[in-house]
This record gives C-alpha cells, structure tokens and sequence, in this order.
C-alpha cells in the first residue's frame, strides 16, 4: 500500500506500536505527527522519524487540547489511536481497588475524545484504528480490567462504524507484545516473555512492527470496517 502525500496523527506515537506505526506510514510516504504526553519522549521518537514528521505534547484526556489540534489539522486522513490513558489495573478483581479498575478505562475515554473530535476534521474517505488487546476475547487470570476496557473498546469501533460510513473505523487487537511498556530489564525480561507467551501457535512476543503491519492494512483497504483485526501469535485459539 501506498499513502503518499496522505496525512496522519498517530495519539501515543512516542513509543511502542504507536510509534511503529507512525514509523510505518512515513516509510509508506505519509506526512505524520505524533503526540505524546512527555516532551522528551516526544523529542526521543521524532529522532527516530523523517525531518518532516510533527510532534505535539497533549494528553488525549484533555478535549480542549485535542480540539485544537485536529482543528490545526483539519482534512487529514488517517488517525491512530494507541494511547493507553495511563493506568492499567492488574492483579485479581477480589483484592483490586475499585478506583484502578475504574481508572484503567481512561484509555476508553482517551478513545471516545479523540474519535469524536477528529470526526468533523477527517477527510471523507477517512479511517481510523483503534489499539485494543487480546485479554478483550481471552482474558487470563488478573487481566479483569484490560479485558472490560478491551470489550468496550471493540464494541464502540463496531458501533460507531455504522454512523460514520462512508469513513471507515476497525480495532487492532495485539496479543503479549515486546514494547516498553514492560519494564522488566536483562535475564528477568526475558524469562518474563518466554513464560508469557510459551502456550501460543508461535511461542514468542510479537514485535511492535508486526502490530503496526496490521495498522497499516486497516488504514489502507478501503473494504474493511467495523471489524478487529488480531496480531496474537494465535494466542486466541486453544
């Protein structure tokens, strides 16, 4: 696919699958910003990016914020949303607190804001992606919240894809992914990734590049909305 002279705002592109992804689509010959709630960060993943890609602090909670900044951009094509809202409840739903659980659904608010914002300033052959996970349809023991947000997260994009047709909206969903958002280092990240993903069809953690392939498709079939599209390694299946 091609997506030469397209535009695109990549939210939560200053690491992980966002940062792929905008990766991805400048490779791919899109203009692309990326925001990000740290300035350093930010700086960190601009280096990484064409002289030409964009970069703007914000936090996808903040609607006045991204008001402004689709209205900067009005008429652009693609949006990514990977934000994660900052805070993902783990652990068991009998011993978690109930304002982690309920926090952990910032990353479904950060969503509903930036898809409702971005909607009067998307070019009318349009798309958007939305980051989700595989914990939303297989849910291992202590991932309650992030599967409740996931569900949530996939039902929005189907029912939101009716409304907005001719634009197009689709959900990728990764399974357990090497990102930094692991913070474990050395011998210990390792063993982490191997015990984690040793019962899946391919016994490793996929790569942000894999998930940002998967954005990129989504992005650029004009036939595919409404629908979830996994990148799990075939955690999903038995």
């Amino acid at each position: 696919m091609t997506f030469t002279s397209k535009r695109a705002i990549v939210l939560g592109g200053s690491s992980g699958i966002g940062l792929a992804s905008a990766q991805a689509l400048a490779a791919a010959g899109a203009e692309v910003l990326i925001s990000g709630r740290d300035p350093g960060r930010l700086e960190d993943a601009l280096g990484t990016l064409p002289a030409s890609a964009r970069g703007q602090a914000l936090d996808v909670l903040d609607v006045d914020a991204l008001q402004a900044l689709f209205q900067a951009e009005t008429g652009f094509d693609y949006l990514v949303n990977a934000a994660t809202g900052g805070e993902r409840a783990v652990g068991p739903f009998e011993q978690m607190s109930l304002a982690g659980f309920q926090g952990s659904f910032r990353k479904l608010w950060g969503y509903t804001n930036a898809v409702h914002e971005a909607l009067p300033h998307l070019a009318a052959d349009g798309a958007m992606v939305l980051v989700s996970g595989s914990p939303a349809r297989k849910c291992p023991p202590g991932y309650s919240a992030i599967s409740t947000v996931g569900n949530a997260v996939e039902g929005f994009v189907r029912a939101i894809a009716v409304e907005i047709a001719p634009r197009r909206i689709n959900t990728v969903a990764p399974g357990f992914i090497d990102t930094p958002m692991f913070p474990q280092t050395g011998a210990e990240r390792e063993a982490f990734m191997e015990r984690t993903t040793a019962a899946n069809l391919i016994p490793r953690p996929g790569r942000a590049e894999e998930v940002a392939d998967a954005v990129l498709f989504a992005l650029g079939n004009g036939f595919v909305t409404g629908t979830t599209i996994d990148v799990d390694g075939g955690a999903l299946l038995p």
